[in-house]
């Protein structure tokens, strides 16, 4: 499997480094204790009023706000998913439970102000590619299997072959290729944007996941991206 960046997306934005998680033969059903009570905690001290989500001033935030502007995509609409994420629970006090390793992602995915998100790596056919939407990509958006969607040509996606991803870099993601209960092989992706994300706060999060995850997986493996560094990472999924 493999994860490119496309050459005109790695010259125009070599502050953006990506962190991979493959976790194989995953248990993805029930609770995570550990998890839950976390989660649980965060909520209370946010409902108490003890704990403010970061905002759109807040370096991280405003960081993956001006990406956006950057290639047309307003980030008041398309929110990227850390902001959308922090956001809800600011408003609700609460979370959705999605699934074990879902949950566990938007956990990391808060702790550090940085998005978060996985894909079913059994529905994915060719690999993961960064690059701009092109004529004849299409997005089922995620929790509407029956819509349609052709992203604007120039926007920033994940793509595997015309199937998109995730629309507006991190903002939502394909209903086709999410993490449900079900799920035994997945990727997990955890991004930043240096230096208000210094890559060892990246690597930091990438390996708090995995070992929250590992318990509940055959396998995890981990890899680093650097755009400025390189432009595909490949991994052979082994359980």
């Amino acid at each position: 499997m493999r994860l490119s960046i496309a050459p005109e997306v790695a010259a125009r934005y070599p502050e953006c480094h990506t962190a991979v998680v493959v976790a194989l033969g995953l248990d993805n059903s029930g609770s995570w204790p550990e998890t839950e009570s976390e989660l649980t905690e965060l909520e209370a001290e946010v409902r108490a009023g003890r704990r403010q989500m970061p905002g759109e001033d807040h370096p991280a935030i405003a960081a993956w706000h001006d990406l956006l502007r950057s290639f047309g995509t307003n980030p008041r609409r398309m929110r990227p998913s850390v902001d959308a994420l922090g956001r809800r629970l600011a408003k609700s006090g609460r979370l959705p439970r999605i699934s074990p390793l879902v949950d566990t992602c938007n956990l990391v995915s808060l702790r550090y102000t940085l998005p978060t998100g996985g894909y079913d790596l059994n529905h994915i056919r060719f690999g993961f590619t960064l690059r701009q939407a092109r004529p004849g990509d299409e997005h089922i958006p995620l929790g509407q299997p029956e819509e349609r969607e052709r992203p604007v040509p120039g926007e920033i996606v994940y793509a595997d072959g015309h199937q998109v991803l995730t629309r507006h870099w991190n903002h939502r993601d394909a209903d086709n290729t999410k993490v449900t209960e079900n799920t035994v092989d997945a990727v997990l992706f955890l991004e930043g944007i240096s230096p208000v994300i210094a890559p060892d706060v990246l690597e930091e999060a990438q390996r708090e996941l995995a070992d929250r995850v590992a318990p509940h997986a055959s396998s995890v493996t981990l890899h680093t991206f650097d755009p400025a560094q390189e432009t595909t990472v490949t991994w052979v999924p082994t359980r």
